[in-house]
């Protein structure tokens, strides 16, 4: 897969910060200061996380070389280490392991949730949010259209996905104090003369697995398609703005101390 494009990614950082903030801001009152941002992307967060925690020692972990170059534009971070999520080893258990949009796009959650509260410092957190819009057309049509349009040429299996609250609990369930929640945000998207205002939210971050495998012809066909469905699914306003209900899967873990 190409490497993500942190200025498409930006295009609504303020509408993908807010989650970001939400979650923070449950956070319990941390056992230490060493904080690990865990899919720390192009470093939105970064500079939230140093207004909360000014004297804390914040690490980004990230895939991405391009999204690391512009977390470390931030100033915000002590340490940025590109690597997996999965692999990761801490070099001290931190205080919180705080993850924002990118355990979505990791594989057996039941294995990986345990694996990152082992890793904590006792009493440390765990905070994490995903979206949980998988079932919603705006996502689950890029992959009906894929399978009608080009079939064969997209494997589902490499899309991101989460599993739902119930089954989240219940891999957390007895690991520590455990608050699970989901919100829908009524996101306002603007106006766009270049593709339906849910293709520009979606093209830069869930329709990559799809967009990537396709030549040139067939994902300008693709996304005229998904921009004919999106006009029935989400209307535009008379001013040519969207409003684009996004839910989101949250938990906060802290492990005993």
């Amino acid at each position: 897969m190409s490497d993500w494009n942190p200025e498409t990614y930006a295009q609504f950082s303020a509408l993908r910060l807010r989650p970001a903030i939400d979650l923070l801001m449950r956070v319990p009152t941390l056992p230490g200061d060493r904080i690990m941002d865990l899919g720390c992307g192009n470093g939105p967060v970064g500079p939230v996380l140093r207004s909360r925690y000014p004297a804390a020692h914040i690490t980004g972990l990230d895939s991405s070389p391009a999204m690391l170059e512009e977390a470390g534009k931030t100033g915000a971070y002590d340490a940025l280490i590109e690597g997996d999520i999965a692999a990761w080893q801490p070099e001290e258990p931190p205080a919180l392991i705080y993850s924002n949009a990118a355990l979505h796009w990791l594989p057996d959650h039941e294995t990986l949730l345990p694996a990152l509260v082992a890793k904590l410092a006792p009493g440390g957190t765990l905070a994490v949010q995903v979206p949980h819009q998988n079932h919603a057309p705006s996502h689950r049509l890029w992959h009906d259209l894929a399978a009608q349009h080009v079939p064969g040429r997209f494997d589902p299996g490499t899309a991101p996905g989460i599993l739902d609250a119930r089954a989240t609990w219940s891999v957390l369930d007895g690991l520590g104090t455990l608050a699970l929640w989901e919100t829908e945000y009524m996101q306002l998207l603007p106006a766009s003369d270049v593709a339906h205002p849910v293709r520009e939210f979606t093209s830069s971050t869930f329709a990559r697995p799809v967009l990537n495998v396709l030549n040139e012809d067939e994902r300008s066909a693709l996304c005229a398609h998904y921009d004919a469905a999106m006009e029935a699914a989400y209307p535009r306003r008379a001013d040519g703005s969207v409003l684009f209900p996004f839910r989101r899967l949250f938990f906060i873990l802290t492990r005993p101390e």
